[in-house]
């Protein structure tokens, strides 16, 4: 009876695809960089449509009350999806050398847990918020039109609301964690290897 074991052919034998610790940790700090780019410019985009809205109701002066509400939930809703959206910039931000596979897991881990509630809470009280604002802000303005205008003009209105919320918020949402939950699976398989070496 044979009691040496040979584990140099039981690691032959075992067939696991390893990832390429690199090219992982740069396809992540790539997500990164770009999530946070993408942070950048959707922070500038939001903040001027706040000075615009702020410049409307000071040139324009609107008369009626429904308008000025509509600008102020409009400017909320851009304020209330900001403030949770900006959570993520210490994420994106942190670690841009190589930690550890455990260590980085967890940070995709907890962008992934944000971006989720940002793409379902808070898009959509976003989404309800700027909808009602809109609305009642096109109200001073649609009352002034024939009914069969006004009609059409809330129409087109809740068709773009519509599209967006039902066409291209999934789309976008989708393509977002794609990547990430790639690079979740790839560092999941990578700690396991490290915690399992046989």
């Amino acid at each position: 009876m044979e009691t040496n074991i040979d584990l140099k052919k039981i690691w032959n034998t075992k067939k696991i695809e390893t990832p390429n610790v690199e090219i992982l940790y740069t396809k992540a700090n790539k997500l990164k960089s770009r999530s946070f780019l993408k942070l950048i410019v959707v922070n500038i985009s939001l903040l001027l449509t706040i000075i615009f809205f702020g410049f409307i109701w000071y040139y324009y002066q609107p008369e009626l009350v429904t308008a000025k509400i509509g600008i102020i939930l409009i400017i909320l809703a851009i304020l209330i999806f900001l403030l949770p959206f900006n959570k993520q910039s210490s994420l994106l931000t942190k670690n841009k050398t190589e930690p550890n596979s455990k260590e980085y897991l967890q940070q995709l881990i907890k962008l992934k847990e944000l971006k989720v509630y940002q793409q379902t809470t808070m898009l959509s009280i976003y989404f309800i918020l700027l909808s009602l604002g809109i609305g009642l802000y096109m109200f001073e303005y649609v009352s002034k039109m024939t009914i069969t205008w006004g009609i059409i003009t809330y129409a087109i209105t809740i068709l773009w609301v519509a599209v967006n919320w039902f066409y291209l918020r999934p789309k976008a949402i989708t393509k977002q964690n794609a990547k990430l939950n790639t690079l979740l699976v790839e560092f999941e398989k990578l700690n396991n290897q490290m915690n399992d070496p046989f």
